[in-house]
């Protein structure tokens, strides 16, 4: 088939393979990839359109020739990791199978082991019941030992508020009486010293008279030894 209308250089790089579905018939230009996988792919139409575009029938076939083992290559690739609807059922198979192989043991083990285990764990709580009750009684002693010990702890407590009440008081009458005999001994105290400075105050007053006494006797002295110096003099 020839196209109506040329294309450009970038609309042949842009160009998409189309893919029929695999009911479809093939055309002329089929290819068979991979044996059993088939894709259809119009050779014939992307050589025309090739050569509608300036290159020969030999290169045209080359390029598609080329692009064929580039689909191919890039399948084989796709589908390496990829397994068959008969392979996945297989797996299924497979797998189911062990399951039923880990149902049946566990079933076997259920009615070996599991009894065992259960008989065990029903010791284990006859034992923990046990230990529980004993814990119980521990704490209910501890419990009675501890208020016995806060009650005595208490009627400790208030006789020695009780005592140290007593001892305040004692100590209270004793600090009053202390100030009692210090108040009397700063009054008597008060009371010598007026004395004594009264006493002071005699003495200073006799030590003046005195003094002024001797003063009085000197200056008349001095002037008497003045006058007769005087005297003599003239």
């Amino acid at each position: 088939e020839i196209c109506s209308s040329p294309l450009s250089v970038l609309d042949l790089y842009l160009f998409k393979v189309s893919t029929s579905a695999p009911g479809s018939s093939q055309g002329k230009g089929s290819v068979s990839l991979l044996g059993s996988r088939r894709l259809f792919f119009d050779t014939h139409a992307l050589v025309c359109l090739l050569e509608e575009n300036g290159f020969t029938t030999q290169q045209s076939e080359v390029i598609v020739s080329a692009l064929v083992k580039i689909m191919n290559t890039n399948l084989d690739m796709i589908y390496k990791d990829m397994v068959t609807k008969v392979q996945q059922e297989i797996a299924l198979q497979q797998v189911m199978s062990h399951i039923g192989a880990v149902k049946k043991d566990m079933i076997i083990l259920e009615k070996s082991e599991f009894s065992a285990l259960r008989s065990e764990n029903e010791k284990i709580k006859l034992e923990l019941q046990q230990i529980k009750k004993q814990v119980m009684d521990e704490i209910t002693k501890v419990r009675a030992d501890n208020k016995l010990n806060l009650n005595l702890e208490k009627s400790r407590v208030k006789e020695l508020y009780s005592l140290n009440e007593r001892k305040l008081l004692e100590m209270r009458t004793e600090i009053v009486e202390l100030h009692a005999q210090q108040d009397r001994a700063l009054t008597q105290t008060d009371r010598k010293i007026d004395t004594e400075v009264a006493d002071l105050k005699t003495m200073l007053e006799s030590h003046k008279l005195d003094n002024i006494k001797y003063l009085a006797g000197s200056v008349f002295t001095c002037l008497t030894v003045a006058l007769g110096f005087y005297r003599l003099w003239i």
